[in-house]
């Protein structure tokens, strides 16, 4: 049997619930979750969530980043065995998925084995479970052909001329873009609040700029010098605005990958286009069904883990044991965070 934790309505009502244990089908396994960890998508409720994700239909189960054992293996499936330590993304809620058996938040979940990936036995579930949602939304921005369309990672890059930028570089998703845009072999700038400055640096930043300074646009213009910008990944507040002042006055690929699909976005997008500048709104769920998730969750980050070239980042904060914490992570992560993700540990 399965216990999993319902969201009755974009209200935000939860409930605890036996439901059937999923199957895993063709390409797929289900995972025995060890950990969860939460995201702003879990934490919107009303209307803003029928807007984020109007095909969801209710209830269902939420939830993105596991991380725990394999205990069954789909047709398909030869790169994970039984009882492998893994870390995966639980597409419940993406358009082409949309089943609650999918749904992160529960003790048995059935995760793509095309984003999945064993963790070595130094990695903890519950650091483990910090990258998959950030993993795939940092790739999908990077690497997708609609939005930078940068090349891939490896584990031995070549060393590149042009400078990838990174505004919001301490978040979930900025730690992870960091990572991966020097596995590309780019150089990176990046902006954080000035305590977390020595963080980023130590994912591979070249230098840090902190975004609430008046003269940060103009700081990363020095930064770059005569080196040409091969694109900016924005996330947060304010970092289009940004993002747009540097495009226009740096050379190079004039492309911006925003994390927020919103369609204040979309018409800024529209304006930028006529200056050149191509916008693109990132979708952290596209890998699950594009050819960037398999390269990014089975051709790099098996060994980028094994070896420590890439690291599970940000920090975990473990606030529960168990499926009836996860609303109390949820209010914690509305209260804020820096530098961290809060994770539930499963028993």
């Amino acid at each position: 049997m399965n216990e999993a934790l319902w969201l009755l309505s974009p209200k935000g009502e939860f409930a605890l619930r036996a439901t059937p244990r999923p199957t895993a089908g063709p390409g797929e396994v289900v995972v025995r979750v060890r950990a969860i960890a939460v995201n702003p998508m879990d934490a919107i409720t009303g209307p803003l969530r029928r807007i984020v994700t109007p095909w969801v239909r209710y209830p269902t189960v939420i939830g993105s980043d596991v991380a725990g054992e394999v205990v069954e293996v789909g047709e398909g499936v030869t790169r994970l065995s039984l009882g492998d330590r893994v870390l995966g993304y639980a597409a419940g809620q993406e358009r082409l998925r949309n089943t609650p058996t999918e749904g992160a938040f529960q003790q048995y979940v059935t995760v793509l084995g095309r984003v999945c990936t064993p963790i070595p036995d130094q990695v903890t579930f519950e650091r483990a479970a910090v990258l998959p949602l950030g993993l795939a939304t940092a790739s999908a921005g990077l690497f997708e052909p609609d939005q930078l369309a940068l090349p891939l990672p490896t584990v031995a890059p070549l060393s590149r001329c042009d400078v990838v930028l990174v505004w919001g570089a301490s978040t979930s998703v900025g730690s992870n873009a960091v990572q991966l845009a020097r596995a590309s072999g780019f150089t990176v700038l990046a902006t954080a609040g000035r305590k977390n400055h020595e963080f980023v640096r130590s994912l591979g930043a070249e230098a840090v700029f902190d975004y609430r300074d008046a003269d940060v646009v103009q700081g990363i213009i020095g930064a770059l010098g005569d080196r040409q910008l091969a694109g900016t990944i924005a996330i947060g507040q304010g970092s289009l605005t940004h993002a747009l002042r540097i495009a226009r006055r740096s050379s190079g690929t004039k492309r911006i990958a925003s994390a927020y699909p919103d369609p204040i976005t979309k018409t800024r997008a529209l304006i930028a286009r006529t200056r050149g500048i191509h916008v693109s709104s990132i979708w952290g769920g596209t890998p699950t069904h594009s050819p960037i998730g398999p390269a990014i969750f089975q051709d790099f980050l098996p060994t980028a883990l094994e070896d420590g070239r890439f690291r599970p980042m940000p920090e975990p904060v473990v606030t529960g044991s168990g499926l009836q914490d996860l609303p109390d992570a949820l209010d914690a992560l509305r209260a804020g965070v820096s530098a961290a993700k809060i994770v539930v540990a499963i028993n």
